[in-house]
C-alpha cells in the first residue's frame, strides 16, 4: 500500500474540523449502522475508546447504551477534539458525561495495557499510517475479553474517481480478507468480517469532491504529485463527481487469553484436574 503522509493528513483534518460534521454524511450513516450491531453483543465495559473519533458523533449514543462506562475520545487532530468538546457544551461537563479527550495517533496509544473494555473505531483505520501497528496497539490496550468493533473502507471505494483521475491520485485501501489476516496477526481471536457497498449520489457534478474537501479527506499519499492539477484533469474530476461507490468493511474481534508471556515464553493453561499424565486419585 502507498505510504500515508500522516502530517499532511492531520493538517487536512485540522483545517476541516469546523465543517466536518456537515460534510461527513457517510461516516455518520456507517456509525449508526455500527451502533445497531451492538444490539447483538453482550458487553458491559468500564471504559470505551473511540479510536479516531473526530468530533465523536457517536459519543452520545455510546454513553446512553453504556451509562456506567467512561468514554475516551482519541484523535490525531486537536481541532477535531476541541470541536467535539464545544458541541457537547457545559451541561454535559456539569453532569460528568464529558469524554476524556486524548490527542494521539492510533499507532501509539498513550493508554495502559488492558485498560479498555470496548474499542470503537468508525471509518478511521484507513487513515492510520501503519494499520497493522494500529491494530496491535488496540489489541494491547484491550482487557482480556474486550471487544474491538470497527469500520473502514475497501479497495473498490471511490472507483469512479480513480478511473477519472488515475490510480496515483486516489488512495488505495486494503482488502477485507487482508484486514482479517491483520487482526489475527495482531493477536485478536475469532475475527468476523463483512462488507457492503454504499453509493452516494449528488444532484450535480463535483458533489463528491466538495464533500471530500470539506471533510478533510483528500489525497495524503507520500508519493502524491505536488503540482497543481491541469485544466483537463479538473474537468474529468468534476464530471466524475456526481456519484461515488464506497466499499464499507465492518469487523469485530475479541481479545483472548494471552498465549505468550512478556519474555516470549509460551503460556500453557490446564483446567484443574486435567493435567496430562496425572494419575487420578480415588
Amino acid at each position: 500500500m502507498p505510504e500515508l503522509d500522516a502530517r499532511a493528513a492531520r493538517r487536512r483534518f485540522d483545517r476541516a474540523a469546523a465543517g466536518y460534521a456537515r460534510a461527513a454524511r457517510l461516516e455518520a450513516e456507517v456509525g449508526s449502522r455500527m451502533l445497531e450491531r451492538l444490539d447483538y453483543v453482550r458487553l458491559d465495559p468500564a471504559r470505551i475508546l473511540d479510536a479516531g473519533s473526530g468530533p465523536s458523533p457517536q459519543a452520545t449514543w455510546l454513553a446512553r447504551r453504556y451509562p456506567r462506562a467512561q468514554l475516551v475520545a482519541l484523535d490525531f487532530s486537536l481541532p477535531m477534539l476541541e470541536r467535539a468538546r464545544g458541541a457537547r457544551g457545559w451541561i454535559a461537563r456539569l453532569r460528568g458525561k464529558e469524554p476524556l479527550a486524548v490527542c494521539a495517533a492510533l499507532e501509539r496509544l498513550p493508554l495502559a495495557a488492558g485498560s479498555i473494555g470496548l474499542a470503537w473505531s468508525n471509518m478511521a483505520l484507513h487513515w492510520a499510517s501503519d494499520p497493522g501497528a494500529a491494530l496491535a496497539e488496540l489489541q494491547r490496550v484491550l482487557e482480556v475479553g474486550g471487544l474491538l468493533m470497527f469500520s473502514t473502507v475497501g479497495p473498490d471505494t471511490l472507483k469512479e474517481l480513480r478511473e477519472a483521475a488515475g490510480a496515483s491520485r486516489v488512495h488505495r485501501f486494503a482488502d477485507m480478507h487482508d484486514v482479517g489476516d491483520a487482526l489475527v496477526a495482531a493477536g485478536f481471536s475469532t475475527p468476523v468480517m463483512d462488507m457492503e457497498t454504499i453509493t452516494l449520489n449528488y444532484p450535480s457534478s463535483g458533489g463528491v469532491l466538495a464533500d471530500l474537501r470539506a471533510s478533510g479527506q483528500t489525497l495524503a499519499r507520500r508519493d502524491r504529485a505536488r503540482g497543481l492539477a491541469g485544466r483537463r484533469l479538473r474537468e474529468r474530476l468534476e464530471r466524475a463527481g456526481a456519484s461515488a461507490s464506497i466499499e464499507v468493511v465492518y469487523g469485530h474481534a475479541w481479545k483472548g487469553e494471552p498465549r505468550r508471556a512478556a519474555d516470549g515464553r509460551a503460556i500453557v493453561r490446564f483446567d484443574r484436574g486435567t493435567v496430562p499424565g496425572a494419575a487420578k486419585l480415588c
